[in-house]
């Protein structure tokens, strides 16, 4: 399969990427085409489809070989369940799958087409695959049971967050921001109150704490690609 395009977000790091597509949708995103496919003609009714499919190469989990069970971050990292009832990032394939919103199509600029997207959960220049059209008629089953995977709504955080700090963060990236954590990005099998995270973000890099249900943020600092990190949660 050849990669007809790259997607834009505000993560550069997989440290608080929501674990679902469409959790977050103040996540702003932009899908550049490569070269090859900046056929204008290729976009053809796609601006008729509100939500569009977005298949992409989990790029940071490539390894050779697999293994049939994974441990599902929200069971705790401890539980393993079987790869194929999970969305874990390692598969046989290194695929991934996300319904995003499509709020507009920019035909103008060296770029174009590219795509303006909403509740992407992608690392900055993930490699995309494919696009498809969402379609509501036959893709939305309401119905559906949702197995062991539990709603994120069960793990919503109340955010406390300085006025003063939230002024470091642009303005654009504030509600983004302030959703993913309340989504709670630590891995959860990590419960200490005292511990200090930190979550790079729209070229800040929002460090907090964690009590209970009440997530602090203590500081907002300029984003550096070569500081030390906050170890990542396995995403999915």
């Amino acid at each position: 399969m050849e990669i007809i395009a790259r997607i834009y977000t505000d993560f550069p790091t997989k440290f608080g990427i929501p674990r679902q597509s469409g959790l977050v949708d103040a996540l702003e995103a932009r899908v550049v085409f490569e070269p090859a496919y900046r056929v204008a003609e290729a976009l053809r009714g796609l601006e008729g489809f509100s939500h569009i499919w977005l298949l992409w190469q989990f790029s940071q989990s490539l390894r050779e070989g697999w293994s049939p069970t994974v441990r599902p971050p929200r069971l705790g990292g401890n539980v393993r369940m079987g790869v194929f009832a999970t969305r874990s990032p390692f598969r046989p394939n290194p695929i991934g799958l996300s319904c995003v919103r499509l709020e507009g199509v920019d035909f103008g600029g060296p770029e174009g087409p590219v795509l303006r997207v909403r509740g992407a959960d992608m690392l900055n220049g993930t490699p995309i695959y494919d696009i498809k059209p969402y379609l509501p008629h036959v893709d939305s089953h309401p119905e559906a049971v949702g197995g062991f995977a539990v709603p994120a709504a069960a793990h919503a955080l109340r955010v406390e967050f300085a006025p003063e700090l939230l002024e470091k963060v642009p303005q654009r990236a504030r509600n983004a921001l302030l959703e993913v954590l309340s989504q709670d990005p630590r891995p959860s099998y990590q419960q200490d109150p005292a511990r200090l995270y930190g979550l790079p973000f729209a070229g800040v890099d929002v460090r907090f704490t964690v009590d209970q249900d009440v997530l602090v943020v203590r500081a907002v600092e300029t984003y550096r690609e070569n500081a030390e990190k906050t170890e990542a949660p396995v995403r999915k």
